[in-house]
């Protein structure tokens, strides 16, 4: 390894080397993390990107359809609800196994849009806000431009769809915002409505 010259400058300049090598290496591997949400699950309207290798004729992107499903040439139909993609990466390899011998595939997100939330009421920006891969109520609410001066900050409510029906989370905004039952800011799912009244 080449010093150079033992100036300060150049001792100073060696010292804070590494350092910015360690600096660039963290912020690529948080870029990456946040790039690549491995614990999402495919939502309809997310569209995917499959492909096969050394298979130019079995490589496009798919969109998930309303009902959560996509379809695939030899592949068929494939039911994406509540699946990773890893775990249609193994669907798809599975069933191409029957025509293609140990087939290399890649499935991806290309844009994620199922993954909505909607805020609506006493907030500024009230609409639909499409999350990568989730916000909390908090983050949200800062989405739709914060709280009008007549919202109710103590009777604001998460509806939210469950195999078992429709609940409704209360949320108490101060509470939240002085560090208090912070269980309360709970993480989103989506097709949450988030009602400031």
């Amino acid at each position: 390894m080449t010093q150079g010259r033992r100036t300060r400058a150049g001792w100073v300049t060696f010292a804070w080397l590494p350092f910015a090598a360690f600096f660039a290496l963290t912020t690529f591997a948080d870029t990456a993390t946040a790039q690549d949400p491995a614990g999402y699950t495919v939502k309809a309207g997310d569209m995917l990107s499959v492909s096969v290798w050394k298979e130019p004729d079995l490589q496009r992107e798919a969109l998930v359809r309303p009902d959560g499903s996509f379809s695939f040439p030899l592949v068929g139909e494939v039911d994406a609800r509540g699946k990773t993609v890893a775990d249609l990466t193994k669907i798809v390899s599975q069933r191409l196994g029957k025509y293609i011998s140990d087939p290399v595939v890649t499935v991806s997100v290309q844009e994620i849009k199922g993954n909505k939330i909607y805020v609506i009421g006493q907030v500024n920006r009230p609409g639909e806000f499409v999350v990568n891969p989730s916000v909390d109520v908090m983050q949200a609410l800062s989405m739709a431009g914060g709280t009008t001066p007549f919202a109710a900050l103590g009777d604001i409510v998460i509806l939210r769809r469950t195999t078992t029906g429709k609940q409704a989370l209360p949320f108490k905004y101060n509470d939240v915002a002085r560090g208090r039952n912070l269980q309360q800011n709970i993480d989103l799912q989506s097709g949450d409505v988030v009602v400031v009244p």
